[in-house]
């Protein structure tokens, strides 16, 4: 799908079209997030997720667009950086947030204190200039909610753990835990990016089919989130090795 995209905007643009082309690409995103902000309000949540799956393929693909295209030599009036930034706080924080508060599987003053701790800690890491690491992986964890409610609507554990795995996860923002960027992190990088595209996959399709039980791609979709959890704390226990060593 990518290389169609990238051969179809090799043909007949010049350079400054192709990274605008990029630029209305990964706005594409603010529409998917109000489909599944729609979709939300409606309490279908289903269709809401599907639509988050798929904003996060778009977020996938537009990142290596914009480094192949140079958005910000060849686009430099529209800031890629903060477009991606607001789309991934709809998409990644602010909608699956609010799934979490309304579907019950916190419920009570446990959702109340997810909203929140979700909503402002991921405003100010957002915010936070060192969320990087030199290595292009992220400082602390990277605000993936979208992530991690899929993966709480396809598991559903008890309330107390999902609620533990809010807080634990909020906190480990603020932490030094690396995470990796599955397509920007070299390291690994050959397995990283396939598992998130299997991610992807699973999600997508644990959602199509409503989070049944017996679904198999539960256990694809629990593996792989673990994954991309713990491989950069992984990555920062186990030393790599020096080339010619």
């Amino acid at each position: 799908m990518i290389g169609r995209a990238v051969s179809v905007m090799n043909t007949g643009m010049t350079r400054a079209a192709k990274a605008y082309f990029v630029h209305l690409f990964t706005a594409l995103g603010a529409v998917l997030a109000m489909l599944a902000m729609l979709a939300a309000v409606e309490e279908n949540w289903r269709v809401m997720l599907l639509w988050l799956v798929a904003a996060f393929a778009v977020d996938g693909f537009d990142g290596p667009l914009a480094r192949r295209y140079d958005v910000k030599k060849n686009a430099p009036q529209i800031d890629g950086v903060l477009l991606d930034l607001i789309i991934d706080y709809l998409t990644y924080v602010f909608i699956p947030a609010y799934a979490l508060f309304k579907s019950g599987l916190l419920p009570g003053w446990t959702g109340w204190v997810a909203i929140i701790l979700i909503t402002y800690a991921s405003a100010v890491y957002f915010a936070d200039t060192r969320m990087k690491t030199k290595d292009n992986s992220f400082s602390g964890f990277p605000g993936c909610w979208n992530m991690v409610v899929i993966a709480l609507f396809a598991v559903q554990p008890n309330f107390w753990v999902t609620l533990g795995l809010v807080v634990a996860l909020a906190v480990a923002m603020f932490s030094p835990l690396k995470f990796i960027h599955p397509v920007r992190t070299e390291r690994w990088r050959s397995v990283s990016l396939p598992v998130a595209i299997a991610w992807t996959g699973f999600a997508g399709w644990a959602a199509w089919v409503d989070f049944h039980p017996a679904s198999w791609a539960h256990l694809g979709l629990a593996s792989t989130s673990f994954y991309l959890l713990f491989a950069g704390i992984a990555q920062q226990i186990v030393p790599q090795r020096r080339a010619g060593a």
